[in-house]
């Protein structure tokens, strides 16, 4: 089963313990080489999760802030192809605000939509380390 259409076989969600681990299998690109881990997807929330490793770190030991730009923007486009099954998905805007530092540990990241269009979409994205907010990303994309 390839990803898209394991996206798509999700429906309204929320996707099954199969459906998620079909869809963490086929990770590639970006989303495997950051090692994001879903664990839950529907059209109301996806929720994922990255293990840091030494490879998210700058030099000064913290997590880089691509890392949270990223997972925002794969988190959101993940939850963009669900809400708008059978249809590509780009990002055409991501806004991504740093709050608190990582050092070590997993990152949680929620993300819920905001606006869902036919054209466009909206979504927030809000990553925390132990109970702790550390990051939003606000991304829109635009469904093609």
């Amino acid at each position: 089963m390839d990803l898209m259409k394991a996206i798509n076989e999700i429906g309204e969600g929320p996707a099954t313990e199969q459906q998620l681990e079909a869809i963490n299998n086929r990770a590639s690109g970006y989303s495997a080489l950051l090692g994001l881990k879903f664990i839950a997807l529907s059209q109301q929330e996806v929720v994922a999760e990255l293990a840091v490793g030494e490879h998210h770190l700058q030099p000064a030991g913290l997590v880089n802030g691509g890392v949270y730009c990223g997972i925002g923007e794969t988190v959101g486009s993940l939850a963009g192809m669900v809400c708008a099954p059978g249809r590509s998905i780009v990002g055409v805007n991501n806004s991504t605000d740093f709050i608190a530092s990582v050092k070590a540990g997993v990152i949680t990241a929620v993300c819920r939509p905001i606006q869902l269009g036919n054209r466009t979409q909206l979504f927030e994205i809000i990553m925390s380390h132990e109970g702790n907010e550390v990051a939003r990303t606000i991304l829109r994309t635009m469904v093609r």
